[in-house]
Order: C-alpha cells, then sequence, then structure tokens
C-alpha cells in the first residue's frame, strides 16, 4: 500500500495547528491505515485525532485537538490509497483502446473500481466486483455508482466485455438496487452489435427487470482514427434515427408504467440522426447531463433564462464526491481552469472555438448569443484531426488541432474563447498547454465554462 501525500494544509485548520506539513505522507489515523479517501473522511470526522504522518521517511504521531466534524483540513494527492481495481474487460469498444501512443499515463488506466464510480462517476461494469464490496457499498451507502450494462442478453454483454463474467455479473446490479443503493445505468450502443433488435429486448428488460434504476444513458461509441476494430462503424444518420425511435417508444412504455422515462438518448444521437433535441421534460431531472445527455437542451433553457433576466441556474456537474474534502481535481467530474486573461481590444468579433458538433448545437442561437454579449460573435468550428473517425465533441479537442485552427484563421478577432472541457487544469488531451495554445493566436485566449451563462460571461469581459 502506498501512502498519499498532502498536497495542500488549510491555514489555520486541525492539521496546520497540529504541525501537518505539504509533503507528510499520511500513514495512518487512529491507528488504522485508511485504503481510500471514503474510509479516510470517515475517520477524520471523528474528534481528536492521532496521525500517522511519515516526514523524511520517518514517521511521527501527530495529535489533533478537534471537534467531531469539523474538517481536518487536508489535501491528499490520491483518493485510492491502495490500489485502483483494474478492469479485465477487453471491449473492443473501449476508447482507451483507440487512444495513440505517448500521451500522459493516467489516459491509459483502465479502471473498474466502484470506489471510482461513486467518487467521480466512472463506469464500472461490475465483473470484478465481489461480496466484500457489496457489503461495504450497503454499509456506507455508497450511492449513486454508475454501471456500464451494455446488453441485458448475457450472451451479447459477454460477446461485447469479451469476458465470460458479463454473462453473469449483473446480477450485483440487481443485488445493488435491492439493497437501496442508487444506480445510474449506460448503454454504449455500437451497429451491428447491440443496436435495433438488440436495443429493443435491452430496453425492454431494463424496464422490467431493473425499473429501480435513476436512469440509463444511450450513447454511441466513438470511434477514432487509431481503431483497429473491424467490426466498429459509427452511426450513419439512418441508424441513429432508427434508433432513437426505438429508445422513444421504450421511454413511453416507461412513462407508462413506471411514471418516469428511464432510458435517454445522448444528444449525438440527435445531431448525427439531424434531429431536433427533445424538449426540457424529456430530460426529467437531467441526471445524464454529464453523460451528454440533454447538455444542447440546458444550454438553450440557460439562454432563454438569461434572455428573460432570469438566473441563469446552469446545469452544473454534481456527484457525492463533492462532499469529501480530499478527493483530487482529476477524473469524470475533475473541475478545469484558466490562467488566460482576456484584456482584450474591440477590434473584432469575438470567436467561439468549439468541436464540430458544439458548433451545431450554437449556430442556431448564435445571433441571440450576440445580443445578450451586445458584441458581434462568430463560431470557428475545429476538427479533431488528431483522433478523426466520428469525434467531434468538445471535450476531446487537443491542443495540437486548435493550435493549428488559430494559426490559420484569417478572420478578424478580438478573443478567442473555448470550453473548459477540453481542458483538465490547464492541459489538453496531448498535454499541450493552455498557455502555449493561446501563444498561435492573434487575440487573448481565455476558456470558460460550457454553459450559456459562462460563454457570454466570457463575451462580456
Amino acid at each position: 500500500m502506498s501512502y498519499p501525500t498532502v498536497l495542500e494544509v488549510v491555514p489555520n485548520s486541525p492539521a496546520a495547528l497540529a504541525g501537518v506539513v505539504v509533503g507528510d505522507e499520511l500513514v495512518a489515523v487512529n491507528g488504522v491505515r485508511p485504503s481510500d479517501v471514503i474510509e479516510y473522511q470517515q475517520l477524520v470526522d471523528e474528534a481528536d485525532l492521532e496521525l500517522t504522518m511519515r516526514r523524511s521517511g520517518i514517521d511521527q504521531d501527530v495529535m489533533v485537538d478537534k471537534a467531531a466534524g469539523i474538517p481536518l483540513g487536508l489535501r491528499l494527492n490520491s483518493s485510492i490509497f491502495d490500489r485502483v481495481q483494474t478492469c479485465d474487460n477487453h471491449c473492443e469498444f473501449c476508447f482507451i483502446y483507440q487512444l495513440p501512443a505517448g500521451m500522459r499515463k493516467s489516459l491509459y488506466l483502465k479502471d473498474d473500481d466502484y470506489r471510482l464510480s461513486f467518487l467521480y462517476g466512472n463506469f464500472t461494469t461490475l465483473t470484478r466486483f465481489t461480496e466484500l464490496d457489496l457489503a461495504r457499498v450497503v454499509d456506507e451507502a455508497l450511492g449513486p455508482l454508475y454501471v456500464s450494462i451494455h446488453a441485458t442478453d448475457p450472451e451479447v454483454r459477454t460477446r461485447m466485455l469479451r469476458n465470460p463474467r458479463g454473462a453473469t455479473s449483473l446480477r450485483w446490479l440487481r443485488a445493488l438496487l435491492d439493497r437501496g443503493i442508487q444506480v445510474h445505468g449506460q448503454v454504449v450502443l455500437c451497429p451491428g452489435l447491440n443496436n435495433a433488435e438488440i436495443l429493443e429486448r435491452t430496453c425492454a428488460e431494463l424496464i422490467g427487470v431493473y425499473p429501480d434504476l435513476v436512469s440509463v444513458g444511450i450513447v454511441p461509441l466513438g470511434v477514432s482514427q487509431f481503431n483497429d476494430e473491424s467490426t466498429l462503424e459509427p452511426h450513419t444518420p439512418a441508424e441513429a434515427a432508427a434508433d432513437l425511435e426505438i429508445i422513444e417508444a421504450w421511454q413511453d412504455v416507461a412513462l407508462e408504467r413506471l411514471g418516469r422515462r428511464l432510458l435517454f438518448a445522448s444528444d449525438e444521437l440527435y445531431l448525427v440522426a439531424g434531429r431536433q433535441v427533445p424538449p426540457t421534460e424529456a430530460y426529467e431531472d437531467f441526471s445524464q447531463h454529464e453523460n451528454g445527455i440533454g447538455m444542447a437542451r440546458a444550454f438553450y433553457d440557460e439562454l432563454e433564462r438569461l434572455e428573460n433576466g432570469v438566473d441563469p441556474d446552469s446545469v452544473l456537474p454534481t456527484g457525492e464526491w463533492r462532499t469529501v474534502p480530499a478527493a483530487p481535481e482529476w477524473g469524470y467530474r475533475a473541475e478545469r481552469h484558466s490562467s488566460a486573461d482576456p484584456d482584450h481590444p474591440d477590434s473584432g468579433p469575438a470567436v467561439v472555438l468549439t468541436g464540430e458538433y458544439g458548433a451545431a448545437v450554437l449556430d442556431p442561437v448564435l445571433d441571440r448569443i450576440s445580443h445578450l454579449a451586445d458584441r458581434p460573435v462568430r463560431l470557428l468550428p475545429v476538427h479533431n484531426y488528431f483522433f478523426e473517425g466520428n469525434v467531434a465533441v468538445s471535450g476531446l479537442l487537443v491542443g495540437a488541432d486548435l493550435t493549428a485552427a488559430l494559426a490559420a484563421d484569417a478572420e478578424p478577432a478580438s478573443v478567442y474563447l473555448l470550453p473548459d472541457v477540453a481542458l483538465s487544469g490547464d492541459r489538453f488531451l496531448d498535454d499541450t498547454s493552455l498557455e502555449s495554445v493561446a501563444a498561435s493566436a492573434k487575440a487573448p485566449l481565455l476558456a470558460v465554462p460550457a454553459t450559456a451563462g459562462g460563454l457570454v460571461e466570457g463575451l462580456r469581459r
């Protein structure tokens, strides 16, 4: 077991007053070695702690005077202290297999750890889940969890996961639901593998066998130029339209039987099919928003509220991990930052850099955005040459493609804005820095939240 390292000590916190410093390693709390940040938080929530800290290779006990429930005041460098449970599936559609060599090591980590599902919203297949895991999840009420279902037919699921446990591991899903754990599901839809008739069966059995799921997001697979699976093909517009008809028909069934829709199709399916996204009520509480489902409608709704002078009330990332002070800023719900200073002259329109799907969402409302910002605005769609294939979402834009697009832009510009979902900290997926991309632009570059309010506020700066 490795020991987590202290990255930050909050000034005047109990930990700071006890003498804990940045760089110390946490060995134990009250004699217990926590295996992860969940157990750690439960331990440090108690009063009057004895911490065992390792400094320069020497263990020392540190007494902390605090009341129960008062934050200790530490931020650690890791959320899993023992070992991340890695994935033993070999899904042909796994996007990790479609990454080129030479990127950050963390991008190649295939996790299947229920703790990361709880903390960050990562999807787990439950193929490595155990009775011990179930006992802990239930005892500590570690929900909601996020489970990759893909297909309810045992043979199809086994074939898709390329793992014989795919046929039986959904028993854990039933066990979690039976014990009151909230679970969100996901189906990655692959033409020729689990769409069409297989999708019909999956939708029917999700409603009939797993009606207590909170939601199920149905998203199309991403196919990059690095894919070497000959069976993988992206949806055609006709296939996307046909699968949407299936999903919407079963939504109606769920609404009639369960009083809620349960099944939700991704924005990408609507964009590929050339259809408008559904109205607000079709997304209910937008519980799959971070899975690319309802983002366009939430953006349009927020824009309308801005136009009416109402609090924009964005659909923001949520998740249990936000209640865990030691959770680091990485993972599915990682926060993004921008260090760029716009300080722009008014020598041209503001330019919004976005992926091709983002451009399709923004283009119909660009005049409204420009009116709200009280300045001319134009779009600069950025093709994803790095991944190619059907990869067109803004969150997978890389620094190299943005740099090339900025360098080639010959139109006037007073400032460039890009959605912060393309960043983790100040780095893009290809490990390019925001600063280096900004250097290629003829006007300042600013990363803004990927919401209507965030975009308009950025345009007004």
